[in-house]
């Protein structure tokens, strides 16, 4: 690959990463608006979902062929769920940094469901993980772990996003429009699911959030797309490196903008945390032997 097109690829996947982080704008203007983010996220991916039918109608007839995706719709609805409603109701920050412990649910997940050796360099990463994670939810005073429900949602994610991303390597040889159908209609589904168990408060009446919504769907399409050019196209460690920015984007703007806190503690938890990810992302973690 020449040089131009390894940065066009790297550039899709900071694009992705920046529309991923800064989700929760689009998110907390439709709640603004009466859109529970339950509801928000069931409109915005069918919508999603009617654009995938009509540009590859043919990627139906795959899902329905393959339990593998169905498990993927599953696991990308619980991912897409939890996250939004998180990010929409929490603390930005912290909902964000504890949707990135993938590292431990990934070496959990991958002993328990894969029977993979947990090595040193993954024993490390769990370490971290969990240090961090202490770190994050320690309150500044007091003697016991705080877990608000935004918090539990970005934990709930993490895992859910863990499972698919198991789930994604043992589809890999389904097609792109398939395994981007799954996701999509996952969270619709799944969202639209827990809105009608939890009795949410249904939409109002079409205004301007409809638009809104589907600026948002049309976002997460082309953030879809650009990952898969750009994870096509780079080494797995490469693009796990450059979407861990996703932090930076969410981080950055939740504290220009008053939607997080910082403090000292955060900040090593957070840092433990994401040290975690980039580890995992070494080319030379998967060889690391026990």
């Amino acid at each position: 690959m020449t040089h131009d097109r390894r940065d066009l690829a790297a550039g899709a996947l900071l694009v992705n990463a920046a529309i991923w982080g800064l989700a929760w704008l689009p998110l907390r203007w439709l709640s603004e608006r009466g859109l529970h983010p339950l509801w928000a996220t069931a409109v915005v991916y069918a919508l999603a979902v009617a654009l995938i039918t009509l540009a590859r109608p043919r990627a139906w007839a795959e899902l329905a062929r393959h339990r593998a995706l169905w498990l993927i719709v599953l696991f990308a609805g619980g991912t897409n769920a939890s996250f939004n409603w998180g990010v929409t109701v929490g603390d930005v920050v912290r909902v964000v940094l504890l949707f990135y412990l993938m590292p431990l649910w990934a070496v959990l997940l991958g002993r328990l469901l894969l029977h993979e050796p947990v090595t040193r360099a993954a024993a490390l990463r769990v370490a971290m993980a969990l240090c961090g994670a202490a770190l994050v939810l320690w309150p500044p005073q007091g003697m016991a772990l705080h877990l608000a429900p935004a918090d539990l949602l970005g934990l709930a994610g993490g895992l859910c996003f863990a499972c698919n991303n198991i789930l994604l390597r043992r589809a890999a040889a389904r097609g792109s429009a398939a395994k981007g159908l799954a996701m999509f209609l996952g969270g619709c589904v799944v969202a639209l699911l827990l809105a009608v168990l939890l009795a949410v408060a249904p939409p109002p009446a079409p205004g301007p959030w409809l638009w809104g919504a589907a600026a948002l769907a049309a976002g997460f399409m082309c953030g879809n797309l650009a990952l898969q050019y750009g994870a096509s196209r780079l080494p797995a460690s490469t693009t796990a490196v450059i979407m861990v920015t996703e932090v930076l984007w969410a981080t950055g703007s939740a504290l220009l903008l008053g939607a997080g806190s910082a403090s000292a503690r955060l900040a090593a938890g957070g840092g433990l945390i994401i040290g975690a990810a980039l580890l995992a992302a070494l080319p030379h973690a998967a060889k690391e032997t026990t």
